[in-house]
Parts: structure tokens; sequence; C-alpha cells
């Protein structure tokens, strides 16, 4: 019996320049796109790892005149992007370039989008409200794990409203990303743990999505396979540049899976935690994703199987209830494994926070995707599992 086609499906990716070293390569790539000058947006801690340094030797290199944004907090603010927007209108700019995590990476993208509209980045909230070109863009990631590089997605901060909201669309997606390992040196063993988990939970909930597909399926059990072989060991090996590179490819393929998969319910819940205690992403990721999955398990029984098979997990001859509880368990040991204990109730938040916490979850578009219809009393019961 033949199977059913599947659906029509469609995929976007920036150019991918894959090594260690590619980073030196970004005033050539400027030079391609006729840059007159270039705006390096970054943050504090990237510039002093050196990272910036070398973008800006680059640029010289290749005379290319560039001024610097580096205001950018750990989860970008709406106000970072306008004031970045200002700086490359008053300097003159046609080219953006960042370096650096998810955040100056969103908020370089931010940047685009208001100079591309002359409109405040808040306007432009949803999927595919965005009706004009952003100006070329380059992105070169130093951690592994927010994708943000290869993606359609941009995360940003409203502190005013204690929230994040997402900004959906292939007209994000940078043209090229410099995926370079060696610029993951810099990570502490926490951010490398808060990065993982979030590639990882990027391939569970993009392998389970209700937009998962042929073209996504691949991307995801390989980054799983990587991430899940490789990070506990990068973490106990810091210099270790093989490893760096495993964990920085695993990303990648997370990244090309959940930007045309989407997402699910951890990152819908993420979002709307870290929106409103400003928590590390992936320390939002770490606390939820076990409970989700959880949750999840009886909408995609065979598609867990899947993952928890990818995971090594010896699934034969256990019943659907226990091999959640296995997938459930591994989940858990890995996060041990990485340094993750934290529980929500930890980090401030209480019972009395969950209705306001469910209800900008239900508005994330990633729970659109979530492989099980979720209400906003079932993303309370989920957040109240995991205080």
């Amino acid at each position: 019996m033949s199977q059913p086609l599947s659906a029509l499906r469609k995929f976007v990716s920036p150019e991918i320049i894959f090594g260690a070293g590619s980073r030196h390569s970004v005033g050539n790539y400027a030079s391609n796109f006729g840059a007159r000058k270039v705006l390096v947006v970054s943050d504090p801690g990237v510039q002093a790892a050196g990272w910036v340094a070398d973008v800006e030797a680059s640029l010289q290199a290749n005379d290319l005149d560039y001024c610097l944004y580096t205001q950018v907090s750990p989860n970008p603010r709406v106000e970072e992007v306008m004031q970045g927007a200002e700086l490359y209108r008053s300097e003159g700019c046609n080219v953006i370039v960042a370096v650096g995590g998810g955040s100056p990476m969103d908020c370089a993208k931010g940047i685009g989008i208001v100079v591309a509209h002359g409109r405040s980045i808040l306007e432009f909230e949803g999927v595919d409200t965005i009706r004009v070109p952003s100006p070329p863009l380059i992105l070169i990631p130093t951690t592994a794990g927010t994708s943000a590089d290869v993606s359609q997605f941009v995360i940003i901060s409203n502190q005013q409203e204690r929230m994040k909201f997402s900004i959906v669309s292939k007209a994000v997606v940078p043209d090229v990303s410099l995926i370079d390992p060696e610029t993951t040196l810099s990570m502490d063993p926490f951010l490398s743990a808060c990065t993982g988990i979030d590639a990882l939970v990027h391939a569970i909930e993009a392998f389970v999505s209700t937009g998962s597909g042929p073209l996504t399926d691949s991307h995801a059990l390989e980054a799983m396979r990587l991430i899940n072989g490789n990070l506990v060991q990068m973490i106990a090996n810091p210099t270790d540049i093989v490893l760096r590179e495993k964990i920085m490819l695993g990303s990648m393929q997370a990244g090309l899976a959940f930007s045309n998969a989407i997402l699910g319910a951890v990152h819908a819940m993420s979002h709307s935690l870290g929106g409103f205690l400003d928590l590390p992403h992936g320390l939002c990721n770490a606390a939820l994703v076990e409970h989700v999955v959880a949750f999840n398990y009886s909408a995609a029984p065979e598609r867990f199987k899947v993952i928890a098979e990818t995971f090594g997990i010896d699934c034969r001859g256990l019943t659907s209830n226990q091999m959640r509880e296995r997938l459930v368990q591994h989940l858990i040991g890995f996060k041990r494994a990485v340094g993750f204990t934290e529980h929500l109730g930890g980090q401030g938040v209480s019972l009395a926070d969950i209705p306001f916490l469910s209800r900008h979850a239900m508005e994330d578009p990633c729970i659109l995707t979530n492989p099980r219809q979720s209400s906003q009393r079932d993303v309370e019961v989920v957040y109240a599992e995991a205080l």
C-alpha cells in the first residue's frame, strides 16, 4: 500500500559559510553587497572577548567604513532596536553585521526592519507583517544554540509590558551566516548549557511540530544526535574545538529545522516567561521541556518514539506510557549532566503569576504548531508542574 504524499512545504535558509575562521571573511561579503558603511551590532561581553575586533579587522582590510552599536541587553529591548536604527540612519549605513549570541542578532534583524519601514518595531509583531526588504544582513553567531543566524524569527523584549513578542517572516532570514565554532570558545559553562538546551529543544519541537515534514525532519534528528551525544563532553572540555564544531553544527541544523517547521509550547511558554522575569531563554526552556514533552506525548507518540530512539533509548517492548516516562527521565538526566536543576519557583515565579504567563503564551505564534492543541488551562497546568 502506497504512502500518502506529504503536504506542500517551503524551506528558507541564508547562504551559510560554516567552519573555523569563517568570521574573517565578513569584509569580503560586506563588499559584495556594495557596503558604503557598515553598522556592526554586538554587546559588551562579545566585544570584550575579542570577536568584534576580528570583524573590524576584516572590514578595515576591505577598506570599509563602519560604526559600532553595542548597547544590547541579554534580551534585546524595543528601545535598543530603535536606538540602533537611529544610529544606522544618522551614520548613513547601508549594510548590517551582527556578531554575538541571539540578542545582538535579533536586535540587528529588528534594526533592519525599522530602517526599511520607518516605523516602530512594535508594529511588526506576528507572522508575515514585513512589506519592505531589510538592508543586507550578515550574522556571525558566538553561541551554539539560538540559531538566530539561520532562522526567520526575531524575538524582542517589551519591558513596559513585561513580555517578549515574536516576528516571523522569511524577510528576516539573514543574507549570509558565517558560522565559526572558534567564536564559541568564549562561552562559560552556564551559557554553553543554556544555548545547548535551547538548540536541543528547537530540534525536539521542530520534529513534533504540526509544520514538520521531510525537509525539516532530517535536520532535527541530526541536531538531536549531535547535541545529545556531545554537549556534556563539550562543557567538560571547553577548549576542544572538534566538540565545539559538532555542537555548532547541531545548533545550525536545529535552526534550519525550527525556522521552517516552527516550534511549540515550550517556546511559547518560554517567551512569556523570559519577557516577564527577563530570564535567560535557555534556562526557561530547561525548566519547561520535560513537562511539555509529557503533556504532548499522546498527540504524537510515534514521533516521540523516534526522538527516544535517537537519544539511544531502547524502546523494545515498552508501552507508550513507559516510553514517555523513559524519555522524560532522559531529558531530566541530560539537564542535570549539563548543570541544570532549576525549577520555576526558584526563579521567582509564583502561582499568582501563572494566569498572566499563560495568557501571553497563548498569544505566541509558536503555540499554533504545538502537536497537542492547548487551552489556556492546559498551559496553566504545565506551568504549575514546572514550579
